[in-house]
């Protein structure tokens, strides 16, 4: 079974007042909700340079400005971690963004570890340095996802609790087969469905649990995709569509340019093309579930073409 955390990046886009509440239970109280909520990730990546494989990142960083309750233009700074696999470095990360984050905007910052991996020792939540009778400590918000009891969640109304039982699913039954899997993921629908959760939410929550929870073969993708629709009446939307779209899009490029590299020759303007073509349509027929219809217009080729790639990754 494999897991996509970096969906986290757009979810949390999606959702951010619904996270912010879920993970800060005193958010009403200190944050002005009626004011734009900021994502500052070009400024994030100014800062810290990716140098990870970014279609399949150990961590997803986010850096969001809120404005406080204040009554002044005071705003703060959010920094966000989620944090996949164990890191003996992690700590030391989460205190040099606080230390270049501070120094960029010198505003208050509160920062955030979501961790979604299995290991059950690794619990970061502080960083401390100390030499010659100097020291410092620094200490942020961790969050366990592992830790989380399901009844709390069960009996959240918040819409970031359903997220977490979608990770825990992922965490908890990860060696599950693929028609157990079906059946879990199915159930998390149907709870999904009950809830009173805002019908657009929905969408959203249940466009995360088919992209973050894949099947190993692609067979159940599809099916799990026909019943999804069975069972919403195909009211679903794209609520992550944006995200998939641009990372299936650079992924397609990538592979190109790394095939250009390895083959070191130089081919044509119509084999280039006709090579981004093909690893862009690749990319969305592994990473998404569109129609050969949606994916052809999406590429600008034919829906013949579409077929023939699906055909070679059999």
């Amino acid at each position: 079974m494999k897991r996509d955390d970096a969906l986290w990046k757009g979810l949390i886009e999606d959702l951010v007042d619904d996270f912010l509440r879920f993970y800060f239970p005193e958010a009403d109280e200190i944050l002005n909700f009626k004011r734009k909520i900021s994502f500052l990730d070009k400024e994030l990546e100014q800062l810290f340079p990716n140098t990870q494989d970014e279609f399949n990142p150990k961590y997803v960083d986010k850096l969001i400005k809120v404005f406080t309750k204040s009554g002044t233009e005071e705003w703060i700074l959010i920094h966000v971690e989620v944090q996949g696999s164990t890191d003996k470095n992690f700590a030391k990360r989460m205190f040099t963004y606080y230390t270049r984050i501070f120094n960029k905007y010198d505003k208050e910052i509160t920062a955030l570890a979501i961790l979604t991996d299995k290991n059950k020792s690794f619990r970061p939540s502080f960083y401390k340095s100390e030499f010659m009778k100097t020291s410092v400590l620094y200490e942020f918000n961790s969050y366990k996802i592992l830790d989380i009891p399901p009844d709390t969640l069960e009996q959240s109304n918040n819409p970031f609790a359903k997220v977490v039982e979608v990770v825990q699913t992922a965490l908890k039954k990860g060696r599950n087969p693929d028609a157990k899997l079906f059946d879990l993921k199915i159930e998390l629908v149907r709870k999904l469905l009950k809830s009173n959760i805002d019908k657009d939410k929905i969408r959203v929550l249940l466009r995360f649990l088919k992209l973050y929870i894949r099947f190993e073969k692609q067979e159940y993708n599809h099916k799990f995709e026909q019943k999804l629709e069975e069972i919403t009446n195909k009211t679903t939307t794209m609520g992550l569509e944006e995200f998939v779209l641009d990372r299936a899009k650079r992924m397609g490029l990538k592979e190109g340019r790394e095939q250009g590299i390895e083959q070191g020759i130089e081919q044509g303007k119509d084999l280039k093309e006709q090579e981004k073509n093909y690893n862009f349509t690749k990319a969305l027929l592994l990473d998404t579930d569109f129609s050969d219809e949606k994916i052809a217009t999406l590429v600008g080729v034919d829906v013949s073409f579409v077929k023939e790639v699906k055909a070679s990754l059999k």
